[in-house]
């Protein structure tokens, strides 16, 4: 538990840090605002077009693991929805939620433990997950959201103004983009690597300050938000790497490596993708927030169990 503890206690220190630094008023009023800005248009675009564009198919291509991780990722996904929709809410407040439920964090949490847990030989799988969560997942509830505003119109009208959101989304285009960098054969020039991955590596620090400076201000949780709240991070630390581990034994035979990983993974605290999206679709985010901060809370003694059991 210790070891999981002190991978934890950085996430608790950045988001404490957003949080002291809005009731102190070291940041103004609209130093949220500007640092989901930082990290949706310049940040987390630069880190996915990093991953895909250095990514090789050759390397990532584990067809049991991708199949386990991404089903897994699904079904919880859609049945944050189907919670969310139940409570009456819009699909793109119930699109966020199934992210909350489906979208673990590999960056700060991932691959530290994994690395801690099973070595180098796991970095390989870790990055085919992460490069699921941000690109297949993430994307897809973007696109649920995007389609669920178009109101107005002919199918071919609508259509047309979804793939025009579509293109213009920076969380989108940066992926695929960076996947057609990847598919040319080409290499990303050492300084142009180094200038993405270091903008990318801001997304998730400033992503937690900015949490905690929601945090600070935000307002009272009532009851039916608590029972979301609640069911959505049972689904995360509990259903995502029960599934992960059914489909991995009965399904698809993984090996014990690729089993526990995948696991491992599902069974992590949410990660700021959420909140992000929220803040940028200009949604109430108290559920988002709070999915965030008790997943991770929690995440310390279900990841810490998972571990100590095979070990």
């Amino acid at each position: 538990m210790l070891a999981t503890l002190f991978v934890v206690l950085p996430i608790f220190a950045i988001i404490f840090t957003g949080w002291a630094s809005a009731k102190t008023k070291i940041l103004g009023p609209n130093a949220m605002t500007e640092l989901n800005r930082f990290v949706i248009y310049l940040a987390l675009p630069a880190l996915l077009f990093q991953i895909t564009a250095s990514s090789h198919g050759s390397e990532l291509w584990q067809p049991g693991f991708i199949a386990v991780f991404s089903i897994s990722s699904f079904i919880v996904f859609f049945i944050g929805i189907f919670i969310s929709l139940r409570m009456k809410t819009t699909m793109t407040d119930a699109s966020i939620n199934g992210i909350n439920a489906a979208y673990p964090n590999t960056a700060y949490m991932g691959f530290p433990l994994t690395l801690l847990a099973f070595g180098s030989v796991s970095l390989t799988i870790t990055t085919i997950a992460t490069i699921i969560t941000v690109c297949v997942t993430f994307a897809f509830a973007i696109i649920l959201i995007e389609i669920s505003k178009q109101r107005t119109g002919s199918p071919l009208q609508i259509i047309g103004k979804t793939a025009l959101s579509l293109v213009k989304n920076p969380l989108l285009i940066s992926p695929f983009l960076g996947a057609l960098f990847s598919a040319s054969g080409l290499h990303l020039p050492e300084p142009a690597d180094q200038f993405l991955k270091l903008l990318g590596g801001s997304a998730s620090p400033c992503a937690l300050v900015a949490l905690g400076l929601f945090l600070a201000r935000s307002k009272p949780i009532t009851r039916s938000t608590l029972s979301t709240t609640i069911s959505l991070v049972s689904l995360k630390l509990i259903i995502h790497p029960v599934l992960a581990y059914i489909l991995g034994v009965y399904i698809f035979g993984l090996s014990d490596l690729y089993l526990h990983v995948a696991v491992l993974i599902s069974a992590l605290p949410t990660g700021t993708g959420s909140f992000m999206l929220a803040e940028y679709y200009h949604r109430d985010a108290t559920i988002t927030s709070n999915a965030i901060l008790l997943s991770t809370i929690f995440s310390v003694f279900t990841v810490s169990a998972y571990l100590s059991v095979i070990s």
